[in-house]
């Protein structure tokens, strides 16, 4: 662990109850910022509604601190899109934003396809099958960015709650702790005390997503954090203490696939030639059980990237209110330099559901 990424841990993290939601909402109105709530969905009709609900009353009708509930449906198969509209989302289909730039299947894709279809200068990130969780999940990834102008990625941490009863642990999961954080302690040592590199809770400037390359598939969250790294060092980063999280949890395979994606991601940023030529790749994976030993399945591993010269289409945001096709752009407020705010240390603190 090297002494700048302890001091960066230091300055650097929060927890989410210092940022009260009175105090985001003061400080949006003077600077002028549109705050936009972003939930990538695909076939999340257990827990969309409830997620959508919480969001939508805490900081929509009781508090007016995000201005866009947005749930971006990737071809979801169940009830995904008609209950989160229920619930009081707006509802897109990622296939039919902006299908001139093509369509492909994952999160990093509708993340993109986002931007296309809010007018917000600050984008909260928020996954759909979150079952504890609660309106601090998006209060404190805002928190910073408001009164920060030198912030540009605020990544959220917490403890997850196993699937067996109300058990909950510090580490950040499977690949998080297998993949990711070994991968930025040997390659980006500045970045080891970023706790959950993967976490799907995140928060960003819309100037920085239209800046970078984003993954069509899982590695979205990694690679942004390497990109804002890359542009403008470690103290464009900060992270957020958001106390208990709990989802639902991959098999291993597919967690499989998705350490594969990372792998590619990060060669790709540490300037391997090879990674960056991939433009497709395969995993095989072994299954015990068919004649004669087993099965060796194989699956496809998403590898494209968009690529930032398509993200000037976004401008400051284009949106299709009426589902007509026709895309217009919306102008975002500019911000004024904030004052700074001081920070107390980060103590652990436990979320609560909605």
């Amino acid at each position: 662990m090297t002494a700048e990424a302890t001091r960066w841990f230091a300055h650097r993290t929060s927890r989410a109850e210092q940022w009260p939601v009175t105090d985001l909402v003061a400080a949006k109105s003077r600077t002028g910022s549109r705050i936009s709530v972003v939930i990538p969905a695909r076939d999340e009709q257990a827990t969309i509604e409830d997620v959508v609900r919480c969001l939508r009353r805490a900081l929509v009708e009781q508090s007016p601190l995000v201005d866009e509930l947005i749930v971006v449906d990737s071809d979801s198969r169940d009830g995904t899109a008609d209950l989160a509209r229920r619930a009081g989302a707006t509802v897109v289909s990622s296939a039919q934003v902006r299908p001139d730039l093509g369509s492909y299947p994952g999160k990093g894709e509708a993340i993109w396809k986002s931007l296309f279809a809010t007018t917000g200068d600050v984008l909260v990130f928020v996954d759909a099958d979150l079952t504890h969780f609660g309106p601090h999940f998006v209060t404190g990834l805002v928190g910073p960015l408001l009164h920060d102008p030198d912030l540009l990625l605020v990544k959220g941490f917490y403890d997850r709650i196993l699937d067996l009863g109300d058990e909950a642990t510090p580490d950040g999961g499977r690949v998080t702790e297998l993949v990711a954080r070994p991968l930025l302690n040997l390659w980006w040592p500045q970045l080891s005390r970023v706790v959950q590199p993967l976490a799907g809770e995140w928060a960003a400037r819309r100037s920085l997503l239209e800046s970078v390359s984003i993954p069509t598939g899982y590695g979205v969250e990694l690679a942004t954090l390497l990109d804002t790294f890359a542009l403008a060092g470690p103290d464009a980063v900060a992270q957020v203490d958001l106390g208990a999280r709990a989802h639902r949890h991959q098999a291993v395979h597919d967690l499989g696939v998705m350490a594969a994606e990372l792998l590619v991601v990060a060669e790709r940023r540490r300037g391997d030639r090879t990674a960056r030529s991939i433009e497709s790749a395969t995993l095989s994976q072994f299954r015990r059980g068919a004649p004669p030993v087993g099965e060796v399945p194989v699956r496809e591993v998403p590898v494209r990237e968009v690529p930032v010269v398509s993200l000037s289409h976004a401008a400051a945001g284009a949106v299709d209110p009426a589902g007509t096709g026709h895309w217009r752009v919306r102008p975002v407020p500019v911000r004024e330099r904030p004052p700074a705010v001081s920070v107390d240390p980060p103590v652990a603190i436990r979320g609560s559901a909605c």
